[in-house]
């Protein structure tokens, strides 16, 4: 690619170590999860120096300003440099509405274990009960 002032959208994901392959960047993108100024893009959108990426990555939103575009993949120390975080700090959580909302885990094996002893199974019934 000779013209290196716009790149696809999905190449540079990958590169800056967004998303670990380049196909799970264009899934991102066909499922709407990336968005440039507010608006969905295609996974061949070309994407400039200077534009804000906006990506839902598993619940997590994150917030880009592009600042060099890569072609290639590069170590993370790298990659960082190659844009801008302007992600909001998370909110403090409030240790009120947290306890309110505790579900405790329930009680299961480990996989491969097998099936519990007879005194583990009555540990388990008072525990449950």
């Amino acid at each position: 690619m000779s013209d290196t002032s716009k790149l696809r959208i999905d190449k540079w994901l990958w590169a800056v170590r967004v998303f670990k392959t380049r196909s799970l960047a264009t899934d991102a993108c066909h499922a709407g999860r990336i968005k440039i100024e507010g608006n969905s893009v295609k996974a061949s959108y070309m994407l400039k120096v200077g534009e804000t990426v906006t990506i839902n990555k598993e619940g997590e939103k994150k917030i880009l300003k592009v600042v060099t575009l890569l072609e290639k993949r590069v170590g993370a120390p790298l990659a960082a440099a190659c844009y801008e975080d302007l992600t909001p700090p998370p909110e403090p959580k409030d240790a009120y509405t947290e306890a309110l909302f505790y579900y405790p885990a329930d009680a299961r094996r480990k996989k491969g274990e097998g099936r519990p002893t007879k005194k583990e199974r009555r540990r388990l019934d008072e525990f449950t009960e």
